[in-house]
């Protein structure tokens, strides 16, 4: 969950990280024309980016408090792409009204303060790959959302659902069986959900037209949500920004500009340029990323629950956006 949360769900993960925030609902892309290179090109970005994007924060909460880097990063991120979009279409571009204003705070409060910084919190506790495979579960959590409001998803995306939470049971396993702390796998669970509904109600409330303006309010909105959870928590207490790795500094700016700006500007364009279901594969690639980097750079250990779990998981999602490629 990775992502600089716009009105198509970032991730920056964050985001950061299922389908952006309001991206099932956008239907613009061609779907008829040829999968270019520059295609390919910022799939690769978005794949390899936010799948890179756990292990930038499992690096950076290893001398940064959670929730204040995880409020620094979003804030920053925020009005660096306001600064971006002023400049490139004008100051009018940021021009909202109250209603769009809003929504996009709730929307970057659901999405960054409740799903994102969830998991930078979790991943003081559990793997980052483990953590990438948890969150891969949020499209199972859409299809409820949307089964809930009356809609009806089809009864392969139900078979994704039930397929999904078999593998997030075999995923919960290490916490349960004390491999790893159960608190951090529940609190990346409940990130999921948060992160669902948020995504959910994206689509379904008024949002800011332009999609880099609605980032950049749900990044500020999420940034300073998350920095006052985490004064409220007292993380500002005893912290030394001498203490502060050089490592943990450069995985913070690496989220910043590579997680939130790059991978979003990336995944944006995609959204008008290739087909929404070439581009929802992201869902089930950065947690294989995620997986292998955590493996590589942090040497976290992947086990049996890890591998099946995550297989489970992965297939999971593969049923449910070929699903949504037929509808």
């Amino acid at each position: 969950m990775t992502r600089p949360a716009p009105a198509a769900s970032l991730p920056a993960a964050g985001t950061e990280p299922a389908l952006p925030a309001g991206t099932a609902s956008t239907g613009t892309a061609p779907t008829g024309r040829r999968i270019t290179g520059a295609v390919w090109g910022a799939l690769a970005i978005v794949y390899v980016v936010w799948g890179s994007t756990y292990l930038g924060m499992a690096v950076a909460v290893e001398t940064l408090p959670p929730f204040l880097s995880a409020g620094a990063r979003f804030a920053l991120a925020g009005v660096l792409l306001g600064a971006i979009v002023a400049w490139r279409q004008g100051p009018a571009a940021l021009k909202v009204t109250r209603a769009q204003l809003g929504s996009a705070v709730l929307v970057g409060l659901l999405l960054l303060l409740g799903g994102n910084s969830l998991v930078v919190l979790a991943e003081t506790a559990i793997p980052s790959g483990l953590a990438a495979l948890l969150v891969a579960i949020v499209p199972a959590w859409v299809v409820v959302l949307r089964r809930a409001s009356g809609e009806r998803p089809g009864g392969r995306a139900y078979a994704g659902v039930a397929i999904g939470l078999a593998g997030l049971a075999v995923l919960t396993l290490p916490g349960l069986s004390g491999d790893v702390r159960l608190w951090g796998v529940l609190i990346v669970i409940a990130a999921t959900v948060s992160w669902s509904v948020g995504s959910f109600f994206s689509s379904r409330i008024p949002m800011p037209g332009n999609p880099f303006t609605a980032s950049a309010y749900e990044m500020v909105a999420g940034g300073i949500g998350c920095a006052l959870v985490g004064l409220g928590r007292g993380e500002h207490l005893g912290f030394s920004v001498a203490e502060v790795s050089t490592r943990s500094w450069l995985a913070l700016a690496y989220l910043v500009l590579f997680g939130s700006l790059v991978a979003f500007t990336a995944y944006a364009w995609l959204l008008h340029s290739a087909p929404l279901s070439l581009v929802a594969t992201y869902a089930y690639v950065n947690p294989v990323v995620a997986v292998f980097l955590g493996a590589v750079f942090l040497s976290e250990p992947v086990t049996w629950p890890i591998l099946l779990g995550g297989g489970i998981v992965v297939a999971a999602v593969c049923l449910i956006v070929s699903t949504e490629r037929r509808r």
